[in-house]
């Protein structure tokens, strides 16, 4: 990049004595609150309306949201009516608290606990600014005047609550945000918030809320765990506050922000579903409960229909979700890669037959299927996949199992449809690829019809066999049906092919049940073979299996293959 205009100002990091949380670990979810709703619906294009929002509010609850931010009800009318709608038409369970947004400004407080009256459960959060840089190009204020603001404040909130207290059975609560805290002098930010604390005469069994956010990204995480710890470890009334924090995501790393701030000694945690909101976005909610279910932390949130909430999501949002969104997007639980879906098919193997109770399949950090996408395809085929890949989507499709060496094969035949489209193959074409080739073939040599018998020790093959559409009837014997129908196949000129290998599989279930025969053969010029052979009958699936494989390698013969 060519040398900036105008220099930049690097962070400052947070001296720390005797840092603690690098050795802390995550083991319980924090309280978590939406601010999916909040004012201007999170900088939307196209804002939600009515209809949208009580939808939105709905599948909030349904994930088990108990803290939710619905909006900033002193903006706009429109707001308003949204507060007021989820009031009087008791979209609001008792056990849910609705939180409101409002500027320390008297006259839009007065105008929030007006939109309130029938609540029963609100968190009012007020907040004000008091970074380095707005106080100085922005409020032109200096340190007392921001200090003021928060102050009369918290006082008006104070007041305007016990007179709703003294008529109505309303639980409120309080919760203040130093605006753009990661830009404050951090013994700023614990001067004003202690202030705030004894405006709102804060106790602990009266706690209130202190919402440190990261209105702006200006630094790496640990620098924001630094400041959470120092805050914590220094504000004078730290057990009459819940601490809380609201990280944004302009560096890109908004969930490591949060994390190492719970780490730090943070309580509560405000995000959105997939990170929605100005900018970059809020933190993701969605990925932070995820990553501690993936430890097993009970997140508190129910996200095992995450299809679905992706679902409301975009059509409340007209936002759409990036294909490689951590555990909602479309390719997260995919492998193109030969070696990575070789391994996730041996790791599902060994799920399958160690019956163990531990996840363990690499890739994947999560079971797709606790998040209700088992019958997604888990790997999808392109140029670039591998010889297992295809035989894992046939086994996930239709149930079939190649054996380990019909792999290469099979591979080999669907990496070259891939090559010729250079688009990734779906698994209706996967499958449609193994018809042509194994199923549907058309060849030399047809069965018309057959009977086995024993005689002195050996099993007989009668039968009738086309020949370029020409019958011919043959026989042959054995020390099995699959030795004798060899013989009889020798007695016509059919030499040099020899019996490898064999497997069987029943491919469905009562009293039309088929099975499916793969049949691995020796050709002449001492290459290998396979052939596949389908029939309600096993016997006749193994010969229709021979026939697969020597017309597959006439076949190829003529076409220069082979």
């Amino acid at each position: 990049m060519k040398k900036p205009k105008k220099s930049y100002i690097p962070f400052r990091p947070v001296s720390l004595s005797n840092r603690q949380w690098p050795d802390q670990v995550i083991t319980k979810a924090p309280i978590w609150c939406s601010v999916d709703l909040r004012d201007g619906n999170q900088a939307l294009v196209t804002p939600m309306q009515l209809e949208e929002k009580v939808l939105l509010f709905k599948k909030l609850v349904e994930i088990g949201f108990k803290e939710i931010e619905v909006g900033f009800p002193s903006a706009s009318e429109t707001e308003y009516e949204i507060l007021r709608t989820l009031i009087e038409e008791n979209y609001i369970p008792d056990d849910v608290t609705i939180q409101v947004l409002v500027q320390a400004r008297p006259q839009l407080i007065k105008r929030t606990f007006e939109s309130l009256c029938g609540a029963k459960n609100v968190i009012v959060h007020f907040y004000n600014s008091t970074s380095t840089l707005q106080r100085k190009v922005v409020f032109k204020e200096e340190r007392e005047g921001i200090i003021k603001i928060a102050a009369e404040g918290a006082r008006l909130i104070r007041e305007l609550s016990e007179k709703e207290r003294a008529k109505s059975e309303m639980n409120i609560r309080y919760e203040y945000s130093p605006e753009s805290f990661t830009g404050t002098e951090i013994d700023f930010a614990i001067e004003i918030c202690e202030r705030v604390l004894a405006e709102l005469e804060a106790s602990e069994d009266q706690k209130v809320i202190l919402n440190l956010p990261s209105t702006v990204e200006l630094a790496t995480p640990n620098t924001y765990a630094d400041q959470i710890e120092y805050f914590c470890h220094n504000l004078k009334d730290r057990k009459k506050a819940i601490i809380s924090v609201h990280p944004h995501n302009d560096r890109g790393t908004g969930v490591a922000a949060a994390e190492l701030a719970l780490m730090a000694g943070a309580d509560r945690v405000e995000g959105t579903l997939f990170g929605n909101g100005e900018r970059t976005g809020n933190v993701d909610i969605v990925t932070l409960a995820l990553n501690m279910y993936t430890q097993n932390i009970d997140p508190g949130l129910d996200f095992s229909n995450i299809n679905e909430i992706k679902n409301v999501y975009e059509k409340c949002t007209k936002m759409i979700l990036h294909e490689r969104h951590p555990y909602a997007g479309e390719l997260v639980f995919t492998a193109f890669s030969g070696s990575h879906q070789d391994a996730i098919r041996k790791g599902y193997e060994y799920m399958e037959n160690s019956n163990a109770d531990l996840w363990e399949v690499p890739y994947l950090p999560i079971n797709p299927a606790d998040l209700n996408r088992e019958y997604e395809p888990v790997i999808r085929i392109n140029s670039q996949s591998g010889k297992g890949g295809a035989a894992f989507v046939l086994h996930q499709t239709i149930g079939y199992d190649l054996p380990k060496q019909m792999h290469p094969e099979f591979g080999e035949i669907v990496k070259k449809a891939a090559d010729n489209s250079g688009e990734e193959l779906t698994p209706q074409r996967i499958v449609k690829l193994f018809n042509q080739e194994y199923v549907e073939i058309i060849g030399k040599y047809m069965l018309q019809n057959h009977k086995f018998y024993e005689e002195n020790h050996n099993t007989v093959f009668e039968g009738c066999i086309s020949e370029d559409g020409q019958e011919r009837y043959i026989t042959g014997r054995g020390n099995g049906p699959i030795d004798a129908f060899f013989s009889a196949l020798n007695s016509i000129g059919l030499v040099g092919f020899e019996f490898i290998s064999y497997q069987e599989h029943a491919i469905s279930k009562g009293s039309n049940a088929k099975a499916i025969s793969f049949i691995e053969l020796k050709i002449p010029d001492n290459g290998h073979i396979f052939g596949v052979g389908i029939h309600s009958n096993i016997n006749v699936a193994s010969l229709l299996g021979i026939l697969c494989a020597i017309n597959r390698a006439i076949n190829h013969k003529n076409n220069g293959k082979i």
